[in-house]
């Protein structure tokens, strides 16, 4: 189960932009919907202990990583968070086998044991990336690099995986297939998932749960499985008119308000 009730600020000398929001979701793949702008990003961030919130609580599972009433904040190393950032973030200067076994090592372990490196052969055998696995990231393909991000975050074994618009860089022809490859992989390896998007498609096609943003709020909460929502405020799910509508058409109409 992922709950989070998070509350912070950021500025600068042109805008001031208020989080405040709250969910609690146990399905293995939620989606954070909403226009660009909307405090999604800083919500993964601040779950995966980037960005310090002024109030609030982060928990998975059961196990604490933020809270501020308590004076607890794990480090980022230490929450077992696989983070997918938008742009992928690869080392350019480091082999795609370098670039999945990066999180493996420190300052005071440089070298992988010999299970990681095993860990790290078959994370790149069941991404199709043995073969370039001592190329760099500028001779891959876009889908190429998604996969190398994603067997990176999956490298240190996390117990959830936080999705940053993980399709936005790539070709529109080539999001089916990876939204396949991704369902796939998360199912296999049993890791909840929290995704954010601005795609209607991205959310039919993955998400058990969407938690609708607005202006630094969760405005509403859609159950995929069933085509209902409900509010915020946590109220009792409305059914949505139209019953005889197939679920999916009245999702659709849901996540575009």
């Amino acid at each position: 189960m992922i709950d989070v009730d998070l509350q912070l600020s950021v500025s600068d000398e042109h805008r001031r932009f208020d989080l405040a929001v709250r969910f609690v979701t146990d399905v293995p793949f939620a989606a954070l919907y909403g226009p660009s702008g909307s405090g999604k990003s800083l919500t993964l961030q601040a779950i995966a202990g980037l960005l310090r919130p002024a109030r609030g609580h982060v928990r998975l599972d059961g196990r604490t990583l933020y809270d501020s009433a308590a004076g607890i904040d794990l480090a980022p190393a230490a929450r077992r968070i696989g983070y997918l950032f938008q742009d992928y973030a690869l080392f350019p200067h480091l082999t795609v086998f370098d670039n999945v076994a990066f999180g493996l090592t420190s300052a005071w372990r440089p070298r992988l044991a010999a299970a990681d490196r095993a860990r790290v052969d078959d994370l790149l055998a069941s991404f199709g990336l043995a073969e370039v696995a001592r190329s760099r990231p500028r001779h891959l393909s876009g889908g190429q690099r998604q996969r190398v991000a994603l067997a990176r975050a999956l490298a240190c074994e996390p117990q959830v995986l936080l999705l940053d618009e993980p399709f936005a860089a790539l070709n529109p022809m080539l999001r089916s297939d990876l939204r396949r490859d991704l369902a796939d992989v998360r199912r296999r390896r049993g890791i909840p998932a929290l995704m954010i998007t601005h795609d209607i498609e991205d959310v039919l096609e993955l998400a058990d749960a969407a938690f609708i943003y607005d202006d630094g709020r969760v405005e509403r909460q859609i159950d995929l499985r069933t085509g209902e929502s409900r509010t915020s405020a946590l109220q009792e799910f409305i059914p949505n008119i139209a019953s005889e509508t197939p679920v999916r058409a009245r999702v659709r109409r849901l996540l575009l308000g």
